[in-house]
């Protein structure tokens, strides 16, 4: 007898996701302000961006995907299938003083919000990070996105400050809420 479930999995993203992560990022670009960037990306653009995130140290990329897992006889298959989003950490400043604070993101593809897949991301993020040399993650939230202000309280990220009208995408000025948490 054979069945079939849909669950999603968590792990390091790889070269081979760069197309369907490009295609998520660049949904947001177009679409949100979620996002400053304002011309969209090709593939091999955002190459040196996913080559920043290795698999360890404190820069990271976790990947969300649906697999469909099949149980055939007793034996389970799982097949990968489309990425539900990207959660990383990245450098906060360039100068060396920083080292040791990060700046954290999440995107989710836009059919998959609700289902829990930026806690999931971040839960994943945040253990792999656990054992680096961080002292702080910041997060900075294009206003207004009640989304991911719920999102990073729930990990506990406090508010620290807001740049009005920081970003000009649209035709408007954006205002960029900050929050911090301790790692």
């Amino acid at each position: 007898m054979m069945s079939e479930r849909t669950e999603v999995q968590v792990r390091p993203g790889t070269e081979a996701d760069l197309e369907a992560l490009t295609s998520l990022y660049n949904h947001y670009v177009r679409e949100t302000p979620i996002t400053f960037d304002t011309a969209v990306f090709r593939p091999e653009e955002r190459r040196p961006w996913l080559l920043s995130h290795p698999v360890d140290g404190p820069y990271r990329l976790m990947v969300a995907t649906e697999t469909d897992s099949q149980d055939i006889r007793g034996s389970r298959q799982r097949t990968s299938r489309r990425i539900l989003g990207y959660a990383t950490s990245s450098p906060y400043r360039p100068k060396a003083a920083y080292s040791t604070s990060v700046e954290v993101t999440v995107y989710v593809a836009p059919d998959a919000g609700g289902r829990g897949i930026g806690t999931l991301l971040y839960k994943a993020l945040f253990e792999a990070l656990a054992d680096e040399d961080l002292h702080r993650a910041y997060a900075g939230i294009a206003q207004p996105n009640e989304a991911s202000v719920r999102l990073h309280e729930r990990f506990g990220f406090r508010h620290v400050g807001t740049y009005r009208e920081v970003g000009r995408k649209f035709g408007r000025y954006w205002d960029v809420a900050w929050y911090e948490k301790d790692l």
